[in-house]
């Protein structure tokens, strides 16, 4: 590609491919967290008020800055009268995949400015094919818009040998991630340490840069916040208290201390795991804080029982500069292995961006297609999944009556709360009978996974609904998540009575 401005265009042309090669649904956050608000905030209008808030939102631990973004998006389409359900769902994935473009090019000019064009080209290179960066990057997550701004920030740390350090601008940036995910904070503590110990002027440094930048940011996400929330929350501390004090993150699942060691980090770097360990063998002591930033992310997170994926999705851009400079530095071997690297992460990235989990999303079209139908006021869906298991109002908009299990965590100390969705599940038939013992409560459509149907057969046969769609989800069917969807229907002569 011809300069920067060629490998600008180049790299956001392959994400906005990357985009659309990837149809499958990872975790609930990306759109409970983003597009579900977002759409809220848009479209609730007095007289059809749709849209639903999860329990993070009532008690005030997540902000609206994030939303936010979506929310401008979709409120430009409104203006334009171009708000099709199927430009909600891809513009703001396409907003996301251009910015991560930026990203790709920022790290690649960073390395440049660091090393040279020959080690910049391998860490591009290498952030390029990561499968999980393929998997992650044009996602409406937090942790996405985390990873980013990181990657901006880094671009203006002050590290030896860097020219475009700029302490207001990376602080800005970093204190930006953190009021979009308090979360970002972990990776820049060691950071933001070391630049505080070796900077001579601290009384500048505090007074010039941490006290304006902090002040703006905060000032800013507390606005937003109140007018939203329509009272002063400061969600930042909310959310700390709820997941470290608290710990009731637990509540979604716990995993052993070493799982990030031997899971976690293994299976998002994959094939490049051998070129990062030779990588940071090789690598200079001025990047020595980068690896400490990833080992000491890695060390925080696996204090918290609640582990994903997702939450070290922030540390792959550090690990990138080492995989890069592994890669520069195999001289003869090097074509082979980017060959190796590039193959082996094919796959992963076209089997998870295309095959695994895609039922959740395609069903979604499903239940649209009843926005259409002449019956839609009559029409009713019942998501009887695990809880937020699918999108909801931001793939379908329209005001359609729909349900779903509810999960909220217990935030009062009750020792025998069990949430909804665990109560249906302990007996489907029994619960179905006993919410609907009342022909006028059934809803026209009941969505499902196949592990559930035979155990309601009864309830579905007496009640008089047909099976008229079947959608594949995935072929590693676990648990409560079975391999395909089930779209049942009342049978139309019953509905019409």
């Amino acid at each position: 590609a011809g300069g920067p401005v060629g490998l600008l265009a180049f790299t956001v042309v392959l994400r906005t491919l990357n985009c659309f090669f990837v149809q499958t649904s990872f975790v609930p956050d990306e759109y409970w967290q983003s597009l579900e608000v977002a759409h809220r905030m848009v479209f609730k209008y007095p007289w059809h008020n749709y849209g639903y808030l999860t329990w993070e939102w009532t008690h005030g631990l997540r902000g609206y800055s994030y939303p936010l973004i979506f929310a401008s998006i979709y409120k430009a389409l409104q203006l334009l009268a171009m708000d099709d359900v199927k430009l909600l769902i891809w513009v703001p994935r396409l907003a996301q995949a251009v910015l991560a473009a930026f990203a790709d090019v920022k790290l690649y000019s960073l390395v440049q400015h660091l090393e040279n064009a020959e080690t910049a080209k391998c860490v591009y290179f290498c952030q390029l094919c990561s499968w999980f960066t393929w998997y992650s990057c044009t996602r409406t997550l937090t942790n996405t818009m985390e990873t980013l701004l990181t990657i901006f920030a880094l671009s203006y740390y002050p590290i030896k040998g860097s020219k475009m350090g700029s302490s207001c601008k990376y602080l800005a940036l970093v204190a930006l991630a953190i009021i979009i995910r308090p979360t970002a904070v972990i990776p820049w503590i060691p950071l933001v340490l070391r630049h505080f110990l070796q900077e001579q002027r601290k009384v500048d440094l505090i007074l010039h840069n941490y006290i304006p930048v902090g002040l703006v940011t905060v000032g800013t996400s507390l606005i937003i916040d109140r007018v939203f929330f329509g009272e002063w929350v400061l969600v930042q501390l909310n959310f700390l208290k709820f997941n470290v004090l608290q710990n009731l993150g637990t509540f979604y699942g716990s995993h052993p201390w070493h799982w990030y060691f031997t899971q976690g980090l293994p299976v998002i770097l994959g094939t490049h795991l051998p070129f990062f360990v030779h990588g940071c063998v090789l690598a200079p002591k001025r990047y020595r804080i980068f690896l400490m930033a990833v080992i000491w992310t890695v060390l925080v997170y696996s204090m918290l029982s609640h582990k994903e994926f997702r939450f070290i999705y922030p540390v792959m851009p550090f690990c990138m500069v080492f995989c890069g400079y592994s890669l520069k530095h195999l001289k003869a071997w090097k074509k082979s292995a980017a060959i190796c690297l590039f193959l082996s992460n094919l796959l992963p990235a076209l089997y998870t961006g295309l095959i695994h989990q895609r039922g959740s999303l395609d069903v979604m079209s499903h239940i649209q297609q009843l926005c259409n139908d002449s019956y839609q006021s009559q029409a009713s869906v019942f998501i009887m999944m695990p809880c937020h298991s699918t999108p909801f109002y931001s793939h379908v908009h329209c005001p359609l009556k729909m349900r779903f299990l509810q999960c909220p965590p217990d935030l009062t100390g009750n020792a025998s709360y069990i949430d909804e969705a665990d109560v249906f599940y302990s007996n489907p038939l029994g619960w179905l009978n006993k919410e609907f013992y009342n022909d006028t409560l059934l809803p026209s459509h009941l969505i499902f996974f196949s592990v559930l149907e035979q155990e309601i057969s009864s309830f579905l046969t007496l009640r008089g609904y047909e099976k008229t769609a079947t959608v594949f989800h995935t072929q590693v069917p676990q648990g409560r998540v079975g391999s395909h969807i089930y779209v049942y229907r009342k049978k139309q002569t019953e509905m019409d009575h």
